[in-house]
């Protein structure tokens, strides 16, 4: 009898998971399916003018600035991690946890800061003129609005991505291979380049495709600098133009590289490890660099950190102060409180959705729970305006068929019920920062021994009430961070944010980035501080779990 009791109880906790699993599934494609249909019912003169029009210089423009970004965060993640791993010199560290600090900056806070130091009015240029003389036809100076100034911006915020985890790679590597090539003769650096960079090459890719992925779905930086990628394009096309078949149609084409670009990100991931013959995992004495050797190392670590977080940050403290934007004012409240509003909605309904489908993997790893959560884990992947558009096309469509059907048998109009609230907007941020949630909670999971799961099923707790008695208090720490993380992700995301706010619904980071195209750079200044300072905290944690392992 009590055998038959708890086999009614395991069955009951995981079906009610597996229909939320479903639900969530389903919602997570939803944009992605309602893309698709838009894109290929828009006819093809849509896309014949497209490609007639923009599509070759939008396609040359992202292409070029992925291959920038990837060799730009590849050639300085690989190295500062390398660096401070492997080797030892001054500040090294402090340097260590400093080279991760510009993850808490969006690319297009940088953009403002480095528009207002290097444009013409700035103080490098104005400072240049004062000493030399000049006139502004006089010299040649690089122009920070340019497909390289944005390549440069992000690569400066998102090279940390290549950092954390070839670090990783690093530390888990054993030095017997290493010692293996300095006895064979190789040098150090010969050594690093054929062993330890062939061994952390999984690793280094993911975060490679990590940056490009944020590159192809970055937005403000590139709005800002006049740089027309798909990006742009989505928005351009959706609002200034009408065109919502072109804005569907650009959209498709950037949601099927992103997919791909997922697909390689998850495949390099799980060939991230190595099987050691040896069997001896010996730790890596860092090598003490003297002379040149080490004032260089610590410049090279130190340029990164310098012009990622230290000079902008320093720019924009100068840059608020220097405005006339009062964060106490009724006006700026109202836009933190709605960006706090936002952002504790999302992160809650987020981190409720990772733990559904994490659970139910743990319980069930079946082809149901395999299949839901790799499409949950594809959101991160999609450019917020790409979930924008695919969710605007079925629930605008929803919104105006219930409202001429009020009106004909009611004669009553509903108005924009789902478009026009919030909740579209949560839902937006779900899908898109849900893998994050779900790398968060599954890394606690390891905390949770599977005999605990047994003991508790044979105390009598239902699979739901080992869930809440169990798993939970012991994952607090991780469902913590997950929720810092998407906390700070929503505020910081941009083109979701303005394609699907409600009507008069300003964040900080649409505020900042309506101030910074009326070139209004000072007053923009003020809240993306705000949004820095708030970025901080999941660096913070970050960085405390990279010194504790």
């Amino acid at each position: 009898m009590l055998n038959a009791i708890r086999s009614r109880q395991t069955v009951t906790g995981p079906k009610s998971l597996r229909r939320a699993a479903v639900v969530l599934a389903a919602v997570c494609l939803l944009p992605m399916i309602a893309v698709a249909l838009a894109a290929l019912t828009g006819g093809s003169e849509t896309l014949e003018h497209l490609a007639d029009t923009v599509l070759g210089r939008y396609t040359r423009t992202t292409a070029l600035l992925v291959l920038l970004v990837s060799i730009g965060t590849l050639m300085i993640g690989t190295g500062a991690a390398w660096l401070v791993t492997m080797t030892e010199f001054p500040g090294r560290k402090m340097l260590e946890i400093a080279l991760v600090i510009p993850l808490a900056f969006p690319a297009y806070v940088l953009a403002y800061a480095y528009t207002h130091i290097l444009d013409h009015p700035g103080i490098v240029q104005s400072t240049l003129r004062d000493v030399t003389g000049w006139g502004a036809r006089d010299y040649w100076f690089p122009e920070i609005r340019s497909i390289g100034g944005a390549a440069m911006m992000l690569i400066l915020v998102l090279y940390p991505y290549v950092y954390l985890l070839a670090r990783a790679a690093f530390l888990q590597q054993s030095a017997t291979s290493f010692l293996a090539a300095r006895a064979l003769g190789k040098t150090p650096w010969q050594a690093f380049l054929l062993v330890s960079i062939p061994m952390a090459r999984p690793a280094i890719a993911s975060g490679v495709l990590l940056a490009v992925m944020e590159t192809i779905a970055d937005f403000g930086t590139v709005a800002y600098f006049g740089v027309q990628t798909f990006a742009t394009g989505i928005y351009t096309s959706w609002f200034s133009l009408g065109d919502r078949a072109g804005a569907a149609q650009l959209a498709l084409g950037i949601l099927s590289v992103a997919l791909v670009l997922a697909v390689l990100e998850r495949s390099t991931r799980g060939r991230a490890k190595y099987h050691d013959s040896s069997k001896r995992q010996e730790p890596m004495d860092p090598i003490a660099l003297t002379g040149v050797a080490k004032w260089g190392a610590m410049a090279l670590c130190v340029v990164p950190v310098l012009f990622g977080w230290v000079v902008p940050g320093v720019a924009l403290m100068i840059m608020g102060l220097g405005s006339e934007q009062d964060l106490l004012s009724p006006r700026y409240l109202a836009f933190a409180l709605n960006s706090v509003t936002l952002a504790s909605i999302a992160a809650v309904v987020t981190v409720i959705a990772a733990v559904t489908l994490g659970y139910l993997q743990r319980l069930d790893d079946g082809p149901l729970s395999r299949i839901s959560t790799s499409v949950a884990r594809l959101g991160y992947a999609v450019p917020g305006g790409v979930i924008a558009v695919g969710l605007m096309v079925p629930f605008a469509n929803f919104d105006n068929a219930l409202d001429a059907w009020m009106r004909a048998t009611f004669d009553i109009s509903t108005g924009l019920l789902i478009t026009g609230s919030i909740w579209l907007l949560v839902i937006a941020y779900m899908i898109r920062f849900l893998a994050a949630a779900l790398g968060a909670y599954e890394g606690g999971q390891v905390a949770v021994n599977a005999n605990m799961d047994m003991a508790s099923r044979a105390l009598g707790q239902t699979a739901l009430g080992t869930l809440r008695r169990i798993h939970l208090p012991i994952l607090r720490p991780s469902l913590l961070t997950a929720l810092l993380i998407v906390f700070v992700d929503v505020m910081k995301e941009l083109p979701a944010t303005l394609i699907l706010r409600p009507f008069n619904y300003d964040t900080l980071a649409v505020q900042a980035y309506r101030l910074a195209s009326d070139e209004r750079l000072e007053g923009a200044a003020v809240p993306s501080l705000v949004i820095v300072a708030i970025g901080l905290l999941p660096v913070v944690l970050i960085c405390r779990q990279v010194r504790r392992k």
